[in-house]
């Protein structure tokens, strides 16, 4: 099933992705640092999204609260509570 996700207090704009058996594919940020987000698409295809959200949770960017891949993380985490 995919999902979308609208970020907050970070560059990228959202973020989509799928889950499927509680495993992540093709995720896509809108806007961002397109190295970045795109590095950590890549590093968690695949990967359970329990897994993905305990390695993502909690970094931050910066002086930011947040990061895009605390975003994902927490786009996960509401994903599996949907």
């Amino acid at each position: 099933m995919t999902h979308k996700y609208t970020t907050r207090g970070v560059c990228s704009r959202s973020v989509t992705f799928d889950l499927s058996d509680g495993i992540v594919h093709n995720v896509r940020f809108e806007g961002g640092c397109a190295g970045n987000t795109q590095g950590v698409a890549a590093l968690i295809e695949g990967m359970a999204a329990d897994e993905a959200i305990r390695r993502l949770q909690g970094i931050r960017c910066g002086f930011k609260s947040t990061s895009c891949p605390d975003q994902l993380a927490t786009a996960l985490q509401k994903a599996l509570e949907a």
